[in-house]
This record gives C-alpha cells, structure tokens and sequence, in this order.
C-alpha cells in the first residue's frame, strides 16, 4: 500500500515527542509521530478484539493467525 503524506503544522510538547521516540526506538520527530499513530491504531484493534472476546477464548482456541 502506498503511503499517503500530508504536511500538518502543530504545537507538541518536546519532552513528550523525545519520550515517545525512545519509547518507540525511532530517530526523528516524523517517524515517531507516524509510529505512535500505527501503535494507537494496532492497540484499538487489540482491546477490542480483547472486548469481543472476554471470558470466551480457552487454552489452544486460537492459533494468533
């Protein structure tokens, strides 16, 4: 898939974007902006996979694929 850029002009906490680069092991502002998006994204998917299927997954009922 073919990324789409588009350039935004905000105001962000440095101490906040440094953290969050080391967090994510990233060099640049830019990478580390694009890489807590995907992250935030990757972890709505998971709670609400986690949500569906409270209290229903046993042992060996899903192979992770």
């Amino acid at each position: 898939m073919k990324t789409r850029l588009k350039r935004k002009s905000f105001f962000i906490d440095e101490r906040e974007l440094g953290a969050a680069r080391r967090a994510l092991g990233v060099a640049t502002d830019s990478e580390t902006i694009r890489a807590a998006l995907r992250e935030v994204a990757r972890m709505t998917v998971l709670a609400r996979f986690m949500d569906r299927t409270s209290g229903s997954l046993t042992p060996g009922s899903f192979s992770g694929r």
